[in-house]
């Protein structure tokens, strides 16, 4: 049971993560939420056990207690669903208060059956304990197994149950295992039902995200070992990619069109003619696809860090062209590990609503200028809540620290390409293929990110909450 114990208090921290990732990103923060509230759990259930176990030490009790966590953990991921959607609509919306409620609603969720599980420790310290002598001993090896357990849980969430059967059938797993030794000593075959009761919701299919777009219809999602996938169909036609909790959109389709009307269009004409490129977040491929149409001849290397999307690029997004080729690695060591020299790099790699900290330190953007040929060009997308320039000041700052040049062409109130280069760039309007930029000189007065120091997630959240309140 101490072992089944461990594995399922630290399965249900990895997996409420993962739970929260669609609807609130990954970032650190979150990250610290869930583990503060999971260690705040666990203490409190230390504290409740060892007074439990002073009153009442028998193992009816003890397993009473594992089983109604069991039942609990398994009702989380169909109770938290109603705040989870409530958070999307309050995140598009920028309510701070709806935004913080709903996450803190989760957690909560999670806190309660956690809290139980701590109570555990010490309640099975004060069952094995039959000769004070062997205090230390019979302690030791209850920790040590629970750590074991606790080991167990952590790699079966990460690495074996989320990636085959889902978050939503994770929680029911680690449910059903504590439910399985814990019904057997509560002394009554009635609770034989609650086990069963946990298997049956297994057979329950994970509610799918809706796409909060009027009209829109979700033709396929999935939920990759990097974030939840959504492709949204339009009446018109359109489809749209979204990630997580689908505020942004990642990549943009139109059957009668090979451009967008959006900012990714943008990358036709930041480059001049060029021979290579590389797209460093290229999603679906609405950049590569509209490359593949208009410089048939340039080669592209599209990365992309979840290999989902460039299938469902191809399915969905028509992402097809003469020289196209499509590499699944994370941005920045595949870029390390190339010795190729490109004339363009187009960086749109966000973990929505962050742009990840070390593809925006100087270090990143040293090894960008050694991967391009003299005059080159990089082009950063820089998504940013509207009114707020923090993070495009900290972009430019950082490139600028790299290369002697850079630019700016604002797309519009959401989003703003900075552009950089060892070369004069153009200063004003650039036209091609029915695109038009227009550049102008960057933003100055941020500070210069590097390695060791880049907050985006706190500068990113800053701003929304700067927005959010009606500051600017």
């Amino acid at each position: 049971m101490v072992f089944v114990v461990g594995a399922g208090s630290l399965g249900a921290e990895i997996s409420a993560a993962r739970l929260l990732a669609p609807y609130f990103g990954a970032s650190t923060i979150i990250w610290a939420n869930t583990i503060a509230t999971v260690l705040v759990a666990l203490s409190a259930g230390y504290a409740l056990g060892g007074r439990l176990a002073d009153r009442r030490a028998d193992l009816s009790g003890l397993s009473g207690i594992v089983l109604t966590a069991a039942a609990l953990l398994a009702l989380v991921p169909f109770v938290s669903d109603p705040f989870l959607k409530l958070s999307v609509k309050a995140l598009g919306a920028l309510s701070v208060g709806a935004f913080v409620g709903s996450l803190a609603a989760v957690l909560v969720l999670v806190a309660i059956p956690v809290m139980l599980l701590g109570t555990v420790a010490p309640y099975a310290n004060r069952l094995a304990l039959t000769d004070t002598s062997e205090t230390g001993t019979v302690t030791g090896s209850l920790y040590a197994i629970s750590t074991a357990g606790s080991l167990a849980g952590t790699f079966l969430a990460a690495l074996l149950l989320i990636p085959l059967v889902g978050t939503h059938r994770t929680f029911l797993v680690f449910a059903l295992s504590l439910a399985l030794v814990a019904a057997p000593g509560v002394g009554s075959k009635r609770f034989l039902l609650v086990p069963l009761a946990v298997g049956a919701l297994l057979a329950v299919p994970p509610a799918a995200i809706g796409s909060g777009v009027a009209g829109g219809r979700v033709i396929y999602w999935a939920e990759t070992p990097y974030q939840y996938v959504r492709v949204l169909q339009l009446p018109s036609g359109e489809r749209w990619l979204q990630l997580n909790e689908g505020v942004a959109v990642h990549s943009d389709y139109r059957p009668w069109s090979w451009l967008t009307g959006g900012y990714w269009d943008q990358f036709l004409v930041l480059a001049h003619d060029p021979s290579q490129v590389a797209i460093l977040g290229d999603a679906a491929g609405t950049v590569a696809r509209e490359y593949g149409h208009f410089y048939p001849r340039t080669r592209v290397d599209a990365v992309e860090l979840d290999g989902t999307l460039n299938a469902v690029g191809q399915r969905y997004f028509d992402l097809r062209g003469p020289n196209l080729h499509f590499y699944t690695a994370d941005a920045r060591p595949w870029l390390a590990a190339n010795r190729k020299r490109y004339d363009a790099i187009f960086l749109d790699a966000y973990r929505q609503p962050y742009i990840p900290f070390y593809l925006l330190t100087k270090e990143f953007f040293e090894n960008v200028r050694a991967h391009l040929i003299r005059g080159g060009v990089i082009a950063v997308n820089v998504g940013h809540v509207p009114g707020s320039d923090a993070l495009e000041k900290v972009t430019s700052a950082t490139l600028h620290a790299v290369f002697p040049y850079t630019m700016r062409d604002v797309v519009s109130q959401t989003n703003s390409i900075v552009v950089a280069s060892d070369a004069p760039l153009p200063n004003g309007t650039l036209s091609k293929f029915g695109v038009t930029a227009t550049l102008t000189p960057a933003l100055s007065g941020g500070s210069v990110y590097t390695d060791d120091r880049a907050p985006v997630e706190w500068l990113t959240d800053l701003s929304i909450l700067r927005y959010a309140t009606g500051a600017r």
